[in-house]
């Protein structure tokens, strides 16, 4: 990935532009920022509001926060989130299918009429700087009839394996709990944002791009933080970033972003917006509370304004089910995925209690989004075993026994003790 397409440069770019006041947007307070003490204070205390964990159970009257049905087989619900079931991709493809795709909601899915859809461009970036009043407006059947992509694209919660936090090391971690199943690879199909963005009359002089989703506002800590919206710089929204219609072959159900979302490849999952409407395009930097106030990395070792994330870190995980029982003294092929935002996996390893080996990869994955690998092993003795995989990309990055802790509980790296019984 080329410099200008990189999430952390851009963000530590944004950051330091923000706090010169050379930037424009409503993200984080520069003053506050630059005391640490009230910076940290704001964050802690509003920590466990960040990521808000809602009511599973909606009131009778009220549209449920998720509108696909949630089998306890498939997906683990986390109130208004739900985190796919590992086991549920026990043999199943390269791609996950979109009964068990993980869900992630600000707020709540929302329930868009496809025929008063409109994408609406807007900003002094575009020629004739169109206003978010009189933009330039695109519906769903011109993005239809205009010049098709695919990509098969893997999307991550920034929080996926927040849990382990907690379960593992002893550190708080607030928001949602997800363990390793806020992630999932599928096929993307719709048009480049890059054409559209064209289409619309880009200025050679814009430089960042900021979708916003059309899901509800946003209100922590008694404030009303607005629809969620995170800018991209131009390079990177010219590049490879989809605006899909379509998920694994079919129309993209109401709680993937139906009738248009963004799909961002490589940057956390944030980026990927859903349900998209309004789309400004500057020329100058823009900000937002999803590029200032979250997903960033605030704590003990960080600069009072937070560290960019980056790339999404290596991770592994078993397609068994947490705690699950397994015959003893059976051969078993034991199967996982591994993935990383810097890029393929390039090796990957498991212990089963007798030291690490090296797991067979799948040869149709490599140079994918994700990895798919298998290795053998009879469980030695009934009772408790703890089975671990460790991963290693192309750029050398791996995975640590303890992943360094952040105040909002992103980007768990470490090892995974996943226990089974054997019985």
């Amino acid at each position: 990935m080329s410099p200008s397409h990189a999430e952390a440069v851009h963000d530590a770019q944004r950051s330091r532009q923000w706090l010169a006041g050379e930037a424009r947007g409503d993200g984080v307070d520069r003053d506050a920022l630059r005391e640490l003490g009230a910076a940290m204070a704001a964050v802690t205390a509003a920590a466990a509001e960040r990521e808000p964990v809602a009511v599973a159970s909606a009131p009778v009257g009220v549209d449920p926060p998720i509108a696909k049905p949630l089998p306890p087989e498939l997906l683990r619900p986390l109130g208004s989130n739900a985190e796919m079931r590992w086991s549920a991709m026990a043999g199943q493809g390269h791609v996950v299918p979109t009964d068990r795709f993980f869900v992630r909601n600000h707020t709540v899915t929302p329930h868009l009429d496809p025929t008063a859809w409109r994408l609406r461009l807007f900003g002094d970036g575009l020629r004739g700087a169109p206003t978010r009043s009189a933009p330039v407006e695109v519906g769903l059947d011109e993005l239809r009839r205009l010049p098709a992509e695919e990509s098969t694209a893997l999307v991550e919660c920034a929080g996926n394996g927040r849990r382990f936090f907690a379960e593992q090391q002893g550190v708080a971690a607030p928001g949602v709990a997800w363990g390793l199943g806020g992630v999932g690879v599928a096929r993307w199909r719709g048009v480049s944002l890059g054409t559209v963005l064209r289409r619309a009359g880009l200025r050679d002089d814009a430089v960042d791009v900021m979708p916003e989703g059309l899901d509800p506002d946003y209100v922590t800590g008694g404030v009303n933080l607005g629809r969620v919206r995170r800018p991209l710089p131009i390079a990177k929204a010219l590049d490879d970033v989809l605006l899909a219609y379509e998920m694994n072959g079919e129309p993209l159900p109401a709680d993937h972003g139906f009738p248009v979302r963004v799909v961002v490849p490589g940057w956390i999952g944030i980026s990927s917006i859903k349900w998209v409407g309004p789309v400004e395009v500057s020329t100058t930097p823009l900000f937002s509370p999803w590029n200032t106030q979250f997903y960033r990395l605030f704590g003990p070792g960080h600069p009072t304004d937070g560290t960019a994330l980056g790339a999404q870190p290596v991770k592994s995980a078993f397609e068994l089910a947490w705690d699950a029982r397994v015959p003893a003294g059976e051969e078993l092929l034991l199967r996982g995925r591994s993935w990383s935002g810097n890029g393929p996996i390039e090796r990957v390893e498991v212990d089963t209690g007798d030291g690490w080996r090296p797991a067979d990869l799948v040869t149709a994955d490599r140079g994918g989004p994700w990895q798919r690998w298998t290795v053998r092993w009879r469980p030695p003795a009934i009772g408790r075993h703890t089975l671990r995989a460790r991963a290693t990309d192309r750029t050398g990055a791996g995975q640590p026994d303890r992943a360094a802790p952040n105040t909002l509980a992103y980007l768990f790296d470490a090892v995974v003790a996943h226990p089974i019984t054997a019985c």
